[in-house]
């Protein structure tokens, strides 16, 4: 397939952008999927969606590899939850069709909100670690809600990391910092579980795909950097823009 190479500089951008945004908070989909929808209407949906979710992988794993070198993964917690989140994404998105997306959208519109007020209003929300052990409660909590965002990003997708980060400091007293580097553990499970449908079926533009995924990595590396840098309270004012952007999309499409 043949595609102009403005387009492709300009999809290499987004993917950058996108990829810089996932490193720090999450939500990068935002910024990739729409610039795809718009350079490849000639594509099914689903095939945007697989070339999107190599880009996302490939970013998402070269922000795990920097963050490894600078902070302590609690693996005890992260491997179950990620496992269970890989697990219900792939039964996710082969129950895609049988979910009304029209309701789960109206759920998860008011869940963003009531994330977003109560991150605004509790300003020391991640500012320094809480977390305490990982006894047998922990995993189980881990696993259950990484059935439960495993499953929404399989059948939905939109604010899926968002929701992982304000889990990992809410339930389990992370700061934002260790929140933002765990939650990227568990989405690889759930883009992994992804690429096993997408690639199977062919819905993967390979030249634009590895072409995006090269941008993405490049991205969340400096995504990582800015993370590492300027810490928590920089990734919670993120968050917080991030989540308006999103309660605005999913506003405009509801309403």
């Amino acid at each position: 397939m043949m595609i102009d190479e403005t387009v492709l500089l300009t999809l290499g951008f987004f993917a950058f952008c996108g990829g810089l945004i996932d490193a720090a908070v999450g939500g990068g989909g935002l910024v990739q999927i729409p610039a795809l929808l718009h350079a490849l209407p000639q594509h099914s949906i689903t095939t945007v969606l697989g070339t999107n979710k190599l880009a996302v992988w490939a970013g998402t794993a070269s922000s795990i590899f920097k963050f490894v070198h600078k902070i302590k993964f609690v693996w005890k917690l992260l491997i179950p939850t990620m496992l269970t989140a890989f697990i219900f994404a792939f039964i996710g998105a082969m129950a895609t069709a049988h979910i009304p997306k029209q309701l789960m959208t109206y759920v998860i519109f008011c869940l963003l909100i009531m994330m977003a007020v109560y991150t605004f209003l509790k300003k020391d929300l991640g500012a320094r670690s809480t977390y305490l052990k990982c006894g047998h409660k922990e995993i189980l909590l881990g696993i259950l809600f990484g059935g439960l965002i495993g499953f929404y990003d399989g059948v939905f997708g939109p604010g899926s990391g968002s929701f992982l980060l304000f889990l990992f400091v809410k339930v389990f007293g992370f700061d934002f910092l260790n929140a933002s580097a765990s939650a990227k553990v568990v989405n690889l499970g759930t883009f992994s579980a992804a690429l096993l449908f997408f690639i199977p079926t062919g819905h993967i533009l390979w030249a634009i795909g590895l072409t995006i995924a090269v941008c993405n990595i490049m991205g969340s590396l400096v995504g990582v950097f800015l993370a590492l840098r300027y810490g928590s309270q920089f990734i919670r004012l993120f968050f917080l823009i991030l989540l308006i952007f999103l309660i605005i999309r999913m506003g405009l499409s509801i309403f």
